[in-house]
């Protein structure tokens, strides 16, 4: 879809409170999430030696809770849906087969495939619609599209580790997570806390142009100076464990490779609604 057709512009609206957003797609109101990282504290184990009780069941709930209170019929995932970077096995398979077991069967599930998941294409089988050779048939109806991600009626949905496949810059909004992004903030006697907050702003033509390999896809608004780039949304993290990137603190190397110059007039806003405003300025 052109960003600058005239189309009606779909509207991701944040859940207030929490790392999710909604959104319209096809009809189906779909909520969106990012970096939900099942098994993580298992990762913390072996990659670290920290041992960190697990918060599965809390993590579960949270998502189940927010598809009931959203009335969602579709959930996405931009990413990260597991941590482990080969197969999901161990305390993360079970935490994935559990999930799934309780997404309601009424829910699509689709999954952008983010650089911690894996082989997690090959566990929910070739084909999501054919459960043939599905390891588990009776889980929920799964989807695993790249990592560059696809179009889901005007909204571009991808990880954001990658470049954005051609038809998602072609999207009226782009959504990605990868980033976790965070704010320090300082209180007046020298205190401070990081919160996640969302990032939100334009895309900037510039990075993009630089990149080159966008060459041959004839993207309008790369061509046409007249035409305004898609907005987007960078997803805060799921998992409230991950940590991330303080993109309110100078010198701070991004994970994407567009990010922070792909994002222009970029503004902070915190999970319950605050506009902090520029997030350089924060």
């Amino acid at each position: 879809m052109n960003p600058g057709s005239g189309a009606p512009t779909p509207r991701v609206e944040p859940v207030p409170g929490e790392p999710a957003a909604t959104a319209t797609v096809d009809g189906d109101r779909a909520l969106l999430v990012a970096d939900y990282h099942a098994g993580y504290e298992a990762g913390l184990r072996y990659e670290r030696g920290v041992d960190v009780p697990s918060q599965a069941p809390d993590r579960r709930e949270r998502l189940l809770s927010l598809l009931e209170r959203t009335a969602a019929d579709r959930l996405v995932v931009c990413g990260d849906l597991m941590h482990s970077i080969g197969d999901p096995g161990g305390a993360e398979r079970g935490e994935l087969e559990v999930l799934l077991e309780s997404v309601p069967s009424t829910v699509e599930v689709t999954v952008v495939k983010g650089n911690h998941d894996g082989q997690l294409e090959t566990w929910f089988g070739a084909d999501a619609a054919d459960a043939v050779d599905r390891p588990n048939p009776d889980l929920a109806t799964v989807t695993v599209v790249p990592g560059d991600g696809v179009t889901l009626d005007g909204v571009g949905v991808c990880h954001g580790h990658t470049w954005p496949a051609p038809d998602v810059l072609e999207s009226d909004v782009v959504c990605l997570g990868h980033e976790h992004p965070c704010v320090r903030l300082e209180d007046e006697v020298g205190g401070s806390r990081v919160e996640r907050a969302w990032l939100r702003g334009r895309l900037d033509p510039a990075p993009f142009r630089e990149y080159g390999g966008y060459d041959d896809a004839a993207i309008s608004w790369l061509e046409s100076p007249d035409l305004e780039p898609p907005r987007v949304v960078v997803v805060p993290a799921f998992n409230d464990l991950v940590g991330g990137t303080w993109v309110n603190v100078p010198n701070q190397s991004f994970l994407s490779p567009f990010l922070p110059d792909g994002i222009a007039d970029g503004e902070a806003y915190l999970l319950d609604g605050t506009r902090l405003g520029p997030y350089r300025d924060v």
